[in-house]
């Protein structure tokens, strides 16, 4: 089974503040369960947000950043 984390544990992976984690589940951009009052969020989840919204290289070289 895969460990489950708290939104302020996946703040402090992503280096965002709380309350964007909190954002991001309600925006359907990281999926989450709800167990009672709280959010959980599977370790997996968070590998899968970093795969979706990782840039290609080609993005800067189309903007003539090197």
């Amino acid at each position: 089974m895969t460990e489950l984390l708290t939104p302020k544990e996946v703040a402090n992976i992503l280096k965002v503040n709380y309350r964007k984690v909190l954002d991001m589940i309600a925006l359907g951009e990281l999926r989450a369960y709800r167990i009672g009052r709280v959010f959980r969020i599977a370790e997996s989840e968070v590998y899968r947000y970093l795969q979706s919204v990782q840039i290609e290289t080609s993005v800067f070289s189309s903007h003539g950043i090197n």
